[in-house]
């Protein structure tokens, strides 16, 4: 039987919130293993998606085009509410798997270029993922994926990799050896190397 894609984003998101509340304000200009973003862009980004996502689910227009500052305040100390987007990640994946649990969500098409909804829901359960990945190598946290979850994102982004490298959303795939785990494959496809650990201080 085929798994929802709100139990598999549940389960994702269980594992992306620790690494999420467990990052240092310290922390928000460290380098990620997207080169594009550091930690504070790559929170801006996932949150963007996680919000963007809910959208979709609801068969409502999604905005991409801008990405808001949802890590506002973290520079002002705590008396600034500097902890609140940590609070709101939570709130907002809550929403999220509640969005694509509603009946009728997994079905049909969304979105403007009018894929699959389930395909749309694998999407954001692969970058609630793979960004968790990303966020806990760049901050030095343990991440321990879904097995479930990787499963289920596998082959679907496998599926979505030659497209999204021509939208330059994806890298070029990283090559990895034949021992590799699932995960490790997941994490090649998309052009990450498996193996990135932040850059040591001096």
């Amino acid at each position: 039987m085929t798994q929802k894609i709100s139990e598999l984003l549940e389960a994702a998101a269980g594992r992306a919130l620790p690494v999420v509340r467990g990052i240092d304000d310290g922390q928000l200009g460290d380098r990620t293993p997207c080169d594009e973003y550091d930690v504070r862009g790559l929170l801006n980004h996932l949150f963007q998606v996680v919000v963007n996502f809910q959208a979709l689910a609801a068969r409502e227009e999604a905005d991409f085009s801008q990405e808001p500052d949802f890590v506002r305040g973290a520079d002002a100390g705590a008396d600034a509410g500097s902890g609140d987007w940590r609070r709101r990640f939570g709130e907002e994946t809550a929403r999220l798997v509640e969005a694509w649990d509603a009946p009728g969500a997994e079905e049909g098409t969304a979105g403007q270029m009018g894929l699959p909804a389930r395909t749309l829901g694998l999407m954001v359960l692969g970058d609630l993922t793979v960004h968790a990945w990303d966020l806990a190598r760049a901050t030095g946290t343990e991440f321990d994926p879904d097995p479930g979850v990787v499963e289920a994102v596998g082959p679907g982004l496998a599926a979505l990799a030659p497209k999204a490298r021509e939208m330059k959303v994806f890298g070029e795939p990283f090559p990895v050896g034949a021992g590799a785990t699932a995960f490790e494959r997941v994490l090649a496809v998309t052009g990450r190397d498996p193996g990135w650990r932040r850059p040591r201080s001096r």
